[in-house]
């Protein structure tokens, strides 16, 4: 009983100080980053005061290696963002937004049925647009090794944004990984597609309705949207399908064939065999689960997040969107 109290004893104590440790560790890293961002040409006064209140974020290298695109079956994920609830609420925007959605739908050939449903599943239509300190978010990601190189590049991208005055210090709150406003933008992507649409002068993806429904619009068309392709479909086969050709990871994409192909191989699907594109055969839960025959416009869906059921939610969403208008 002495020795597991002293064990128990010693755990407790030790805690504090690793985290103390890992904090030192932080804000040595800090100093090395303002360096490293300097260098890049960013004013030392828009660094310290972007990083002014930064805080080493623990609980977001758990959220980082337990994302639910990953760990939940395409089932699952699919029916905790594809509801009843939230078709009726895309439907109902829709009607109340008709003039500004189909405004921005037709300058950009991206179908607003889309659009609604990137909005509901990632930030359910803008009430969950997070509340993390950005700058903190994106430094804990990059001290952390695991994916450091790319939330670095992210984090630097940020700095640069505010350096221009492209956004305000006062937006910077979002995601647990550094993901910005309505349609959850990382640096990145605002730096490449945001749009000030409203033309007031600053690009406003929290407050601006019309910023974010452009800058999402913006962001699909220049990745290469076609308006004539679906996004795909659930489907089966009636003969055993080498694995070869089934894509049950967005990092790996296997290659797309021709209807006739498909056809060849057991299976028929009138809808997406009109668009005359070659498709993808998907399978997010690997081994088992549901198959989707995809089209080019998925790959683009996988931009957004590189996440197979990801892409496959927003399609299911926008087609019971489009159903119900």
């Amino acid at each position: 009983m002495k020795i597991l109290l002293k064990i128990f004893c010693f755990v407790i104590l030790i805690h504090p100080s690793t985290y103390a440790n890992q904090a030192d560790d932080f804000n040595n890293w800090v100093l090395s980053f303002k360096s490293r961002a300097i260098k890049e040409g960013i004013k030392e006064q828009t660094f310290d005061r972007a990083f002014k209140d930064v805080k080493f974020l623990e609980r977001l290298l758990i959220y980082d290696k337990r994302q639910p695109e990953f760990i939940e079956t395409t089932s699952v994920y699919v029916g905790k963002r594809v509801t009843n609830q939230r078709v009726l609420k895309a439907k109902n925007f829709i009607k109340e937004n008709e003039k500004l959605l189909n405004k921005i739908s037709n300058e950009f050939k991206v179908p607003k049925e889309y659009l609604l449903a990137l909005w509901g599943v990632e930030t359910s239509f803008g009430v969950h647009k997070g509340k993390v300190n950005t700058v903190s978010a994106l430094a804990t990601l990059s001290f952390d090794k695991r994916r450091s190189e790319y939330f670095s590049k992210e984090l630097i991208i940020l700095l640069k944004l505010l350096d221009m005055k492209k956004i305000s210090y006062n937006s910077l709150f979002g995601s647990w990984a550094g993901a910005h406003g309505n349609f959850q933008f990382m640096p990145s992507s605002i730096k490449n597609y945001a749009i000030d649409y409203d033309k007031d002068g600053t690009i406003d993806l929290v407050n601006s309705l019309e910023d974010s429904f452009a800058s999402a619009a913006n962001y699909l068309s220049k990745i290469g949207w076609n308006n004539n392709y679906p996004w795909g479909q659930e489907v089966t086969s009636s003969k055993q399908i080498n694995l070869n050709i089934i894509t049950t990871d967005a990092r790996k994409l296997t290659k797309s064939f021709t209807k006739n192909k498909w056809q060849e191989l057991g299976i028929n699907n009138e809808i997406l065999f009109k668009s005359k594109t070659k498709l993808k055969l998907v399978r997010p839960d690997g081994d088992t689960g549901p198959l989707f025959l995809v089209s080019s416009n998925y790959e683009k869906l996988l931009h957004w997040n590189r996440s197979l059921r990801f892409a496959i939610s927003i399609g299911i969403f926008a087609d019971k969107i489009k159903n119900e208008i």
